[in-house]
């Protein structure tokens, strides 16, 4: 399965890299997850960004005066995380950039970190339930007591949401699977929906409690939990058009802030954010 992601993300790096500011829409996953961040995190620390793709948080936090070890599953994504770092001024602050996966953190000694980051889905892309309850005990064991964790996945209500609009180009009915577990696999026809990719990868879709119990049955207390596109969840023409005017802009996405954790909507955002604290 990993070589399966792997590749996925080795042929879509440059689009990885970009993903998150291709427009208003697509900010919010990283300016609500920032806005965690920068709530929950120590003032300064050894940072893991697990499953870091090609280093948005990486590089955002080395800025910020932390030092990071970045770690992905993704070669590809390791060298463009290597050359924003360059273009970006901040090698002094990354400690490691290292090929990996978030099932397997031996490389690391227990209680090695201030904080730790599992971002953009890595736990997502586990199919198997014994493979996500190894990686969330790794992340927990490399974390000091008391450190925050910060994890996010993919949203089971809000991905359907998504499917749905593709429905009109299925080929059959959708795969049972899909629904009595949460699974998606990277032959299901959905063109229209992940235009930008051709599809998507494999990859486990989380129910917030489910979340909530993984993390907490490995060690950590829940401190919050946000869906990170909030009130937006597919609705990216509409939050695009508020996107060019600034004062509109900022008046929604303060709404956004205070309303991402109300348990109303927790499953209906694209990513689902989890934080808590090491035991």
């Amino acid at each position: 399965m990993s070589e399966v992601v792997r590749k996925w993300y080795d042929e879509r790096s440059e689009y990885e890299w970009g993903r998150l500011f291709q427009d208003g829409f697509h900010q919010l996953e990283f300016l609500v997850t920032m806005h965690f961040l920068e709530k929950y995190l120590p003032k300064e620390g050894l940072i893991l960004d697990a499953g870091g793709g090609p280093g948005r948080y990486t590089i955002e936090l080395a800025k910020r005066g932390y030092g990071v070890v970045l770690l992905d599953l993704s070669p590809r994504c390791l060298e463009v995380a290597k050359e924003q770092t360059r273009k970006a001024g901040v090698q002094e602050r990354i400690v490691e950039i290292v090929e990996g996966s978030v099932t397997d953190l031996s490389r690391f000694m227990n209680d090695s970190f201030d904080g730790v980051l599992c971002l953009g889905a890595p736990l997502s892309h586990l199919i198997e339930d014994t493979h996500r309850v190894k990686a969330a005990g790794e992340l927990v064991r490399v974390a000091k007591k008391g450190a925050p964790l910060f994890v996010s996945v993919l949203n089971r209500y809000g991905l359907w949401r998504v499917l749905l609009r593709s429905g009109e180009n299925l080929t059959g009915p959708f795969p049972d699977e899909l629904f009595d577990y949460g699974t998606h696999r990277s032959d299901f026809p959905h063109p229209k929906s992940f235009r930008r990719t051709g599809g998507f990868t494999e990859a486990h879709l989380f129910h917030p409690s489910e979340l909530r119990r993984l993390m907490e049955e490995s060690g950590v207390s829940t401190l919050t939990m946000a869906t990170c596109e909030g009130l937006s969840s597919d609705l990216e023409e509409a939050t695009n058009v508020l996107y060019k005017d600034s004062k509109q802009w900022q008046r929604w996405f303060s709404l956004l802030l205070e309303t991402c954790t109300d348990p109303c909507i927790l499953g209906f955002g694209t990513h689902l954010l989890y934080v808590g604290k090491k035991g």
